[in-house]
Formats: C-alpha cells, sequence, structure tokens
C-alpha cells in the first residue's frame, strides 16, 4: 500500500472513533428525550395543565419507593393506592427521612408499570422535578399532583389496563458519594 492510502485508512478510522465517541456521548440524552416523549420503559410525562375533561373509566394508581442501599434516608409512600377517574387530579404524599447526622442531596428515578401506560401518566407537579437535601434527621412530605390522560380510554392496546403503579427510586447525588460511604463506614 502506498503512503497515501495509509494516511487516508488512518484519517477515516480516527473519524469513525470521533463520531463512536460524539454518539455515545449524546447517546444518553437522546435516549431520555424518545423516552420522554413515546413514554418507553414506563417514562412518565410532564404537563403544565390538568385536562378539562374526566372520563368515568376508574384506574387504580399505586405507589411504589425504594432507596438505594448508599443513601442513608427512610423513604415511603404515605398511600399505598388510590382510585382516580381519567383526567381527574391526583394528590399524593411521599415521605423522606435523613437517618445520618449530616446533610444528604438525593435524587429522584422514576417510571409506571405497566410500561405502555408511561404515555398516558402525567405529572403536574412533584418532588421528583428537583434535586432534594435534608438536613440531618430531618424528616419531610414530599407531594406528587397527576392526571391519568383521558385519551387512554380511546387506546386499544391499554383497554386492559385498571392499575398503574408509580415508582420512585432515591440516589445519592453524586457529589455526595463520598459523605455517603464515609458515612456507612462509621455507622
Amino acid at each position: 500500500m502506498s503512503q497515501k492510502k495509509h494516511t487516508n485508512v488512518l484519517i477515516f478510522l480516527f473519524g469513525m472513533a470521533f463520531l463512536m465517541l460524539g454518539l455515545a456521548y449524546a447517546s444518553v440524552p437522546l435516549y431520555r428525550i424518545f423516552c420522554q416523549k413515546t413514554g418507553y420503559g414506563g417514562t412518565t410525562q410532564v404537563a403544565k395543565k390538568f385536562p378539562n375533561h374526566i372520563k368515568k373509566r376508574m384506574i387504580t394508581v399505586r405507589f411504589n419507593s425504594d432507596v438505594d442501599q448508599k443513601l442513608p434516608w427512610r423513604f415511603k409512600p404515605l398511600q399505598k393506592e388510590m382510585k382516580v377517574q381519567l383526567g381527574q387530579e391526583g394528590f399524593a404524599m411521599y415521605s423522606a427521612e435523613n437517618l445520618s447526622g449530616k446533610p444528604i442531596q438525593g435524587v429522584s428515578t422514576y417510571n409506571v408499570t405497566p410500561d405502555k401506560a408511561g404515555i398516558y401518566f402525567n405529572k403536574v407537579e412533584c418532588f421528583c422535578f428537583l434535586e432534594q437535601t435534608l438536613k440531618p434527621h430531618e424528616k419531610v412530605d414530599m407531594p406528587v399532583l397527576f392526571f391519568v390522560d383521558p385519551e387512554m380510554d380511546n387506546d386499544p392496546n391499554l383497554a386492559d389496563v385498571e392499575t398503574i403503579t408509580l415508582s420512585y427510586t432515591f440516589f445519592p447525588l453524586q457529589g455526595n458519594q463520598g459523605l455517603v460511604q464515609d458515612m456507612h463506614k462509621k455507622g
């Protein structure tokens, strides 16, 4: 092979490596946007206001909570479930408590099951939109204001859905991970 061909192959390989690196960095935000737009994986929607009509169909909404083992918090829903009509305003509360002697920041992830209901589950206000900081031994109630879109009634793929489970998992905010690990070693 000539020197020019070697140079062209090398430029091509570096270009492909750069392209793959760029795609790797872009994949997380692109995947997040895809999930938010389609409800894929049980990703819920965010709404600015409630719908102007309510359907008669009732849905049971169950509430679930988990905490990453690295986060010394107690986190639980204050109600196990509630029944809402499609389009009706739902209001639920979760309780979080910092079990440590130091302030800790946490962030939650969320989804609904069945996954196919994610596109119809809308949150208007939620503690999950922000990072949460709890002072030592502080206990707080965290609200969720939501509705299940009345359009779900027109989707034949969801005709069998009678129950939706809203699930949250709290994790330590990345900047706190060393602090959280130190606390586990001490206590």
